[in-house]
């Protein structure tokens, strides 16, 4: 599988997706839309929307490569700084809008941009985009540790986040509710749980220790995963769940991984022993996505398919991003 074939099958929609997005009126912007997800999200909402509505992707855009191919895919594509009021508010009207915009790694040694992009940014958005339908891209991590043996927390399940980008994650939440509930701005929060593609992701990043004969850190010995694909259908599916007051959905895969188990698989392709670190712990940050599984069926792309595919990746020397996601952390420090 070539890049472009693997960037095809990352935005190819879903009947649902389609459905969604031909039924709700209005173009659709993306904020956010240069990081990992938002390029192929927006390529999905390209090809599900009729031609005569706009797709407009909103980002810094540090990678110009990601931005030629939205371009090249009939997108709108706006560079520009979300800490930027006046950029923020020369940016076009939309009825529909996927937030994706935020910031993860680097939050330990600088906090205080993690609270600027995850809490200041959504107080202009939600004041400037009022009343629009969004889906508000956020985080398991919200949710504390749980048993390992459990099926991870539901959605009705108290939040305790660990760690500042955790705690900015639920703020984020807390400003679009504030939204939702003053504003009627319609609001869904995706908590989503490590989608996977095959440059990043929990099993590349267990892969290739697996091949390189690392060991494999178990502590955290349990994730949930889904494909990128499916991910991207499930954020535009989410428009039509937006509602006032707020709502969540969990959105991750069926199962519950071994991480364990996932690195053996891998020895097993690759012809090595896997090598392990440390224990698995009691507990482990999972979620419990039966209602988005309820509203939008099973993923369309196994975990058996992902394992296959990263290996056969892996092998003919396929692109890899160079960003781990450190599932293992145990602390919240990232």
């Amino acid at each position: 599988m070539t890049e472009t074939e693997l960037e095809e099958l990352l935005s190819r929609p879903t009947p649902g997706a389609i459905e969604v997005l031909r039924r709700l009126p209005g173009d659709l912007l993306i904020l956010g839309a240069g990081g990992k997800m938002g390029p192929t999200l927006a390529m999905m909402a390209r090809r599900a929307l009729s031609p005569d509505r706009r797709v407009i992707a909103v980002s810094r855009f540090s990678d110009q490569a990601a931005r030629r191919r939205l371009d090249a895919a009939g997108i709108m594509t706006v560079a520009a700084d979300l800490l930027d009021r006046p950029a923020l508010t020369r940016l076009p009207d939309s009825a529909n809008l996927v937030f994706m915009a935020g910031q993860k790694f680097g939050t330990h040694s600088a906090p205080h941009v993690t609270w600027a992009m995850n809490a200041v940014v959504p107080a202009l958005v939600a004041d400037r985009f009022c009343g629009a339908r969004t889906v508000v891209f956020s985080s398991g991590n919200v949710y504390p540790l749980t048993g390992a043996r459990s099926a991870g927390p539901a959605e009705n399940h108290p939040v305790a986040p660990v760690g500042e980008y955790a705690m900015s994650c639920l703020a984020r939440e807390r400003i679009f509710e504030h939204a939702a509930a003053t504003r009627g701005t319609p609001v869904v929060f995706m908590r989503l749980n490590y989608a996977v593609d095959l440059r990043y992701g929990v099993l590349v990043d267990t892969a290739v220790r697996v091949r390189d004969r690392v060991p494999v850190p178990l502590a955290m010995g349990y994730v949930n995963v889904i494909w990128q694909g499916d991910a991207n259908a499930r954020a535009l599916q989410c428009l039509d769940v937006a509602a006032t007051p707020a709502t969540i959905l969990n959105v991750t895969g069926p199962e519950k991984v071994s991480i364990r188990w996932l690195a053996e698989r891998f020895g097993e392709r690759f012809g090595v022993t896997p090598c392990f670190e440390g224990q698995e712990a009691e507990d482990a940050l999972l979620s419990d996505a039966a209602r988005s599984m309820g509203l939008f069926g099973p993923p369309t792309v196994t975990l058996d398919q992902i394992i296959g595919w990263t290996v056969q990746w892996l092998e003919t020397g396929g692109r890899l991003l160079g960003k781990a996601t450190k599932f293992e952390v145990r602390d919240g420090q990232f």
